[in-house]
């Protein structure tokens, strides 16, 4: 597991196509909103989280598009099937691998969004890095679930935000609802329950990616 999550971050490293293009993206979805949308501070400190995500489910996109594309390119999910492994380890490395590519990018977009929408960092830190590790981990789970069964399609750039923003719809809710929970600095208590929604969606989407991709790469 340790070689292939090594070999996709020399892959990037060689090519910087997957976190520059991510970036890139999130950082134009931040300037369209910042200059688009003429309110006050109160109202944009109101609506960020919901904009904050949306930015990182597209962003997502992104990045699970070209997290199989060099196995879907040139056929190398034969190697998959013919090697001697655990093809669960795949998964959990294509997850792992996305989630720090799409965090990576997120780091670099984050500031700028703070930044442009005029918000004010009057939150706990920790709460909102917790959040932001949960909800990246949900989404990457399900959208590498999807991507493995859309591998071989014709249409599975098309294909994956399709199936994508459906499933992920209830991570995003959660996400922003917990964020305003925490720009409002609520008691954890007030919205511990779309924390555990966040962790369902990510423990389910992972197991059944873990348990299943054996028969998604075969099939």
């Amino acid at each position: 597991m340790g070689n292939l999550i090594w070999k996709e971050l020399i892959n990037e490293w060689r090519s910087r196509e997957m976190v520059v293009s991510m970036f890139i993206f999130g950082l134009a979805v931040t300037l369209v909103f910042a200059f688009a949308f003429n309110v006050s501070p109160v109202l944009f400190r109101q609506f960020a989280p919901g904009l904050l995500w949306v930015v990182i489910l597209f962003t997502s996109v992104l990045g699970l598009n070209r997290l199989f594309s060099y196995e879907g390119d040139m056929d190398a999910h034969w190697s998959w099937i013919s090697a001697p492994i655990d093809r669960g380890l795949v998964f959990l490395s294509k997850l792992l691998v996305g989630f720090i590519f799409l965090s990576m990018a997120e780091l670099l977009f984050i500031v700028p969004f703070f930044l442009f929408l005029n918000l004010d960092v009057s939150f706990s830190i920790l709460f909102f890095l917790g959040i932001l590790i949960l909800g990246n981990s949900a989404i990457i789970s399900i959208g590498c679930l999807i991507s493995g069964l859309a591998l071989r399609a014709n249409m599975r750039e098309v294909l994956i935000p399709v199936l994508l923003f459906p499933l992920a719809s209830p991570v995003v809710i959660a996400a922003t609802k917990s964020t305003v929970f925490i720009f409002e600095n609520k008691p954890f208590g007030e919205w511990r329950i779309w924390i555990l929604i966040l962790f369902t969606f990510l423990l389910t989407s992972a197991l059944l990616g873990y348990l299943f991709y054996d028969q998604i790469v075969e099939e």
